[in-house]
């Protein structure tokens, strides 16, 4: 793994722009020739609570409302994929002025002297996951307000760990990590009342039903009494081809039952989970040419599917169902959960 190479413009990456001073958080692994597919993060805004280069910015966390702005101020950085059936945000690589690396971040802070609270705090977190899970320096990283320089004092740790075989054996060692630190644990039952107010978000899913999942993951915690928050990115051979080999077409939604046949994938960003349908709950399909049991996957760019369901759960699943293609040629039916209050993954 000491070779591992990872190139710049991927999940959790940042991209700075060039004439309007905003900063996008990039999403996915496979990308256009022509541009990155990233969502705006942070807007230069007089009343703004964070501070760099002389400029006040502001954090845009609600999706509806970045597509809003962008479409107000910024249209040009909106755009539809053939591809993904899909409208979507995103930086041409014209416009990029700089792109943010989480491992370059880590390395730097490493470096330095003098740094701040939440940058030493998450420095130290890396520190000790390399040295106490065995992870290779240069497959961890630091993400977030902290790697672009517009954390609070308030802010989360936001890491990310790099390649399939480190990330899945780090996952691994993670509840021994939670035994023997005193500083780095998981949430206790008050912390998970205070995580479901802003995970859930208006989704009308109990706070029982939350728990069932909530529990059970291992990628989220504190340090230090700070939130953590981890991302795994697997190793680029694993990637699966590039963005023009996939094709997307979007079917409407459903909500089925199902049973997890595999969840290797579920630690990973994006998240997916193999399963076996088990009976159809309700449609709005727009097409004829579909059989339930077609449905191959459950898939999520979003943290909070992750780490959702294990191997032989059943699940209640409501998203967007799409025909996949691969390399021209029909593959088989997903959901996609991208939506913060229709799309659901519950446990049963």
């Amino acid at each position: 793994m000491s070779s591992l190479s990872i190139p710049k413009g991927i999940e959790g990456d940042y991209i700075e722009t060039k004439e309007d001073n905003l900063f996008f958080d990039v999403k996915g692994l496979l990308h256009p020739k022509s541009r990155k597919i990233c969502f705006i993060r942070y807007i230069p805004d007089p009343k703004g609570d964070r501070i760099k280069a002389n400029i006040n910015y502001k954090k845009i966390y609600d999706l509806n409302k970045r597509y809003s702005y962008l479409k107000e101020f910024y249209p040009k950085y909106l755009f539809y994929s053939k591809e993904l059936d899909l409208e979507l945000q995103s930086v041409k690589n014209n416009d990029i002025k700089k792109i943010f690396t989480p491992r370059d971040c880590f390395r730097e802070l490493s470096k330095k002297n003098h740094i701040t609270k939440i940058e030493n705090r998450s420095k130290q977190l890396c520190e000790l996951f390399i040295n106490k899970g065995e992870i290779p320096e240069n497959s961890i990283g630091i993400t977030g307000s902290t790697m672009i320089g517009l954390a609070k004092e308030n802010s989360d740790i936001d890491l990310l760990i790099y390649g399939t075989e480190t990330s899945l054996a780090f996952q691994e060692k993670l509840k021994s990590i939670f035994e023997i630190s005193n500083k780095c644990r998981m949430y206790n039952n008050e912390e998970y009342k205070q995580h479901y107010k802003w995970r859930v978000g208006g989704s009308n899913i109990s706070f029982q039903n939350f728990l069932k999942s909530e529990t059970r993951k291992l990628h989220q915690g504190k340090f230090y009494g700070i939130d953590f928050f981890l991302r795994y990115i697997k190793s680029p051979e694993d990637w699966n081809g590039n963005f023009y080999d996939f094709k997307f077409e979007n079917y409407g939604r459903i909500s089925i039952k199902a049973k997890i046949i595999d969840s290797n994938d579920s630690i990973f960003t994006p998240c997916s989970y193999k399963i076996s349908p088990i009976k159809k709950i309700e449609s709005d399909i727009k097409f004829d040419d579909f059989l339930v049991n077609d449905i191959k996957e459950i898939n999520s760019f979003r943290g909070r599917f992750c780490e959702h369901a294990k191997l032989g759960d059943k699940v209640s699943v409501k998203g967007k169902l799409e025909k996949v293609f691969y390399k021209n040629s029909f593959n088989h039916f997903r959901i996609l959960l991208e939506d913060q209050i229709k799309d659901k993954m519950i446990r049963l």
